[in-house]
């Protein structure tokens, strides 16, 4: 998923992840809590709770804290969250959309510019660059569970449209009213994925140069370590030798 993918890959092969854990719960629980407060508190009658739930269990998000997220949403803690999109260019032009929750959103809209803003981009109007993604199904697994051929073959059957396989994984794209079926399909098949949800995919990635390509890695890093932050996508593409360099 161009920009998205890469940074993903990136934070992940230096142990980003494990270095902001207990951010990362926090988010997932939000997520959670704000699901369950939509819909019912049950994951199979839930889509997006159920996904929530997913990718809570691929961070290793013990059970206790999975159940304590859902359990807010019944209870009368005073936490509401708007849920917000973010759209602005990055350091080159290049495309970025910002999903947040927030309970202050003059705190995340002012943060979210100066990130923009001292990377040396803007931030825009909502539309001003989303309508260069597609918005579609996105189902992951890791690259254990099946080759590229097998993964390919069952979930064109299952009814999705693109399957990118790598060392890393394979994501698989539908679209998004499809999302439930596929990811059904597939994880009768392969188990349970290591996340299932709706995403913004690039239609055209654009290739930066590598001192435009830091660049707006630093700020994807800014964003993605919010608070606030619960997604950021982009549209570009870094070159082998900066993801290389990034990564090693």
């Amino acid at each position: 998923m161009a920009g998205h993918s890469q940074f993903k890959n990136i934070m992940h092969r230096k142990g980003k992840a494990d270095a902001v854990r207990s951010k990362v719960f926090s988010k997932l629980a939000r997520e959670i809590t704000v699901a369950a407060k939509m819909g019912m508190p049950d994951p199979n009658m839930n889509p997006r709770l159920r996904a929530a739930i997913l990718a809570a269990r691929a961070e290793n998000m013990p059970k206790d804290n999975i159940q304590r997220a859902i359990n807010k949403a019944s209870g009368n803690d005073g936490e509401n969250y708007d849920e917000i999109r973010y759209e602005g260019y990055g350091p080159g032009g290049a495309a970025i959309i910002v999903e947040a929750m927030t309970d202050n959103r003059n705190r995340t809209a002012s943060d979210i510019r100066s990130y923009f803003t001292k990377s040396g981009g803007n931030l825009a109007e909502t539309g001003a660059v989303s309508f260069m993604f597609d918005r579609v199904g996105y189902v992951e697994f890791g690259a254990d569970v099946a080759d590229a051929d097998s993964m390919l073959e069952a979930a064109i059957e299952a009814g999705a449209e693109d399957v990118v396989s790598t060392e890393n994984g394979h994501e698989i794209y539908c679209e998004q009213t499809a999302l439930n079926e596929v990811t059904k399909a597939l994880e009768d098949k392969f188990g349970e994925p290591k996340a299932s949800k709706l995403v913004w995919k690039p239609q055209t990635p654009v290739a930066v140069d590598d001192e435009t390509g830091e660049k707006l890695m630093k700020l994807m890093e800014s964003l993605e370590e919010h608070d606030d932050v619960q997604n950021v996508y982009g549209n570009f593409e870094l070159s082998e030798a900066l993801m290389q360099k990034m990564t090693g």
